[in-house]
């Protein structure tokens, strides 16, 4: 399977009072870069965020997002016993001043005494993060699944256009072996009229040299090595794109000897129709490198 290096894919989830997005985007890259933000308060999350993410992705720009909110959450009513004291002492002391001067005061219900200020508190309860660390981590494989179906349907589309620029590459290495039997003709006729006008202003041509320069233009102008490697390079393109392993690095690399090829053709063809090949073939072959570019 042919997996884009792009992709993009979220998520949201919530444990206790906390709820949380994960957000998980891809560009290309020449290797594996992957970028974290995740809340530093969650102890060990980035680690095992990572190690996920470098287990699902082989190559690209990965760029993982968490953003964890509390949900309302009313808090815990407690005594404060410090505050209770110093209000209790307090009342005590204008109870007994009161009395100094002769007034009778109504006794302080519960009601009143916890209305008093610092009396009752509310606390947040602190959180114990294991368990959402945990809640976070098990959602990590239907986040990756979900990232990586997009890849593979990408990957989908790619492997059909590359597989149709791999079958435009094959075809037109056959026309070019074709064309070579009318290239020679060409040839062939071309050296005869220019020993004819060679022939008709001199005493003669040195038979020997005229055999040494046929074979020097016959080394110059062949082709077939080329030709043969392009089809070797044909197979191999195939051959990577039905493999199971990740093929992106490969695939560029092929990119570069398909060039290589396509250029020395063309340098070598000194006739218009393998000239016109050439360029054909530098054309798709360039397409098929800009698609290359987007495999894993």
């Amino acid at each position: 399977m042919t997996n884009s290096m792009t992709g993009f894919a979220a998520l949201k989830g919530h444990h206790g009072p906390h709820g949380w997005t994960w957000d998980i985007r891809a560009v290309n890259a020449r290797g594996l870069d992957v970028r974290l933000r995740v809340p530093d308060w969650i102890e060990g999350l980035e680690g095992d965020v990572r190690k996920a993410v470098t287990g699902a992705v082989t190559r690209g720009n990965v760029s993982v997002a968490l953003r964890v909110l509390r949900e309302s959450d009313e808090g815990i009513v407690a005594l404060n016993p410090a505050a209770l004291a110093r209000s209790l002492a307090l009342l005590a002391e204008v109870s007994h001043a009161a009395e100094a001067k002769g007034l009778a005061l109504a006794p302080p219900s519960a009601a009143d005494i916890t209305t008093m200020r610092g009396v009752l508190e509310t606390r947040v309860s602190e959180d114990d993060t294991a368990p959402l660390r945990a809640a976070l981590v098990a959602q990590l494989p239907e986040l990756l699944a979900s990232f990586n179906d997009m890849r593979a349907r990408e990957g989908a589309a790619l492997e059909a256009i590359l597989t149709d620029q791999i079958d435009q590459i094959e075809a037109l290495t056959a026309q070019a072996t074709a064309a070579i039997d009318g290239r020679a003709e060409a040839q062939a006729e071309g050296l005869r009229t220019a020993l004819m006008r060679v022939m008709d202003n001199t005493d003669g041509a040195d038979a020997d040299r005229v055999a040494q320069e046929l074979a020097l233009i016959a080394v110059k102008t062949d082709i077939r090595e080329e030709l043969d490697r392009l089809r070797a390079h044909v197979a191999a393109a195939r051959g990577l794109l039905t493999g199971s392993e990740a093929r992106g690095r490969k695939l560029d690399f092929l990119m570069q000897e398909f060039n290589r090829e396509a250029n020395t053709l063309c340098s070598k063809a000194q006739f218009a129709e393998l000239t016109g090949i050439g360029l054909d073939l530098k054309a798709v072959i360039d397409q098929m490198r800009e698609q290359v570019q987007n495999v894993e």
